[in-house]
């Protein structure tokens, strides 16, 4: 052992040492300064002034085009790193071809992510800045990756859904939106005006409000409470404001009924007592 140690010519190996760890360094300074520059001009593009896309759309293909610049970028280093320390690419990527068909069966969940990504992408199913439900999940698409889409749920809370479970995709952010309200007067109030006085209210809060586009309108009696006659209105909005434009003239619909002195009663309960 001691004669095999004697024998290495310790200078040239650390020479050689550290022209591989100049090389190396060299190596990573200039990857991270390519990642730099693409992801800039990425985002250069896709935000660049007369960019046809909707600015969700634009947000979307710019958020899978740095995740495959991402991964590429990676691949290319991990092949110079190793090109470095003298391993035969082409043979490291035939080996890895071998073991890819080996453990395919195993990452069939990570392929079904892919292809389902690539396909919520090409039929534009969802953008980034669209309100959806997918998975159970209702919030705010932050991020379309892809494996995983990134949700932001109402609460703050941020969610990965996989790409496989999303199966069904409702979007609620495609088109105007309805906005609607059911309004319970009295038994013993005039419907009629009720009617007419909720009415006036619709038109003076659509004439002050730019996030209604259509309505709204009093449609009539829709039901029979246990103690009231539900009046339903119905409106069309900008998209994302229709729970904005119902609190709106919930309040302005409640005052004008105060001030005509009609009644929104409260669940009467009667109270039997029977005695023995």
């Amino acid at each position: 052992m001691l004669d095999w140690i004697e024998t290495i010519d310790w200078t040239n190996l650390m020479i050689d040492i550290g022209k591989v760890t100049l090389k190396l360094i060299a190596i990573i300074i200039v990857y991270f300064i390519v990642k730099s520059i693409g992801k800039r001009a990425i985002i250069r593009l896709f935000n660049r002034k007369g960019n046809e896309m909707s600015t969700g759309r634009s947000k979307t293909l710019q958020s899978i085009t740095l995740n495959i610049f991402t991964y590429f970028l990676m691949f290319i280093f991990i092949g110079i790193v190793l090109s470095l320390f003298n391993f035969d690419i082409t043979t490291l990527i035939a080996g890895a071809g071998i073991l890819g068909l080996a453990i395919g069966f195993g990452a069939q969940g990570l392929v079904s992510d892919v292809v389902t990504g690539f396909f919520i992408l090409l039929e534009q199913q969802i953008d980034v800045g669209d309100y959806v439900t997918v998975a159970g999940k209702d919030g705010i698409v932050e991020e379309v990756g892809l494996r995983t889409t990134k949700i932001r749920g109402f609460d703050g809370t941020l969610h990965y859904v996989p790409n496989r479970e999303i199966t069904n995709v409702s979007n609620h952010s495609r088109g105007n939106m309805r906005a609607l309200i059911d309004i319970g007067i009295s038994y013993n109030d005039d419907i009629d005006h009720a009617i007419k006085v909720m009415q006036q209210v619709c038109d003076e809060v659509a004439a002050n409000d730019e996030n209604i586009m259509e309505g709204p309108d009093v449609l009539g009696v829709q039901a029979f409470g246990s103690s009231d006659v539900v009046i339903r209105v119905i409106g069309k909005t900008k998209n994302g404001e229709q729970f904005g434009v119902e609190r709106t003239l919930r309040k302005a619909i409640k005052e004008a009924l105060d001030q005509n002195g009609i009644e929104i009663p409260y669940p009467h309960q009667v109270n039997i007592n029977k005695e023995s």
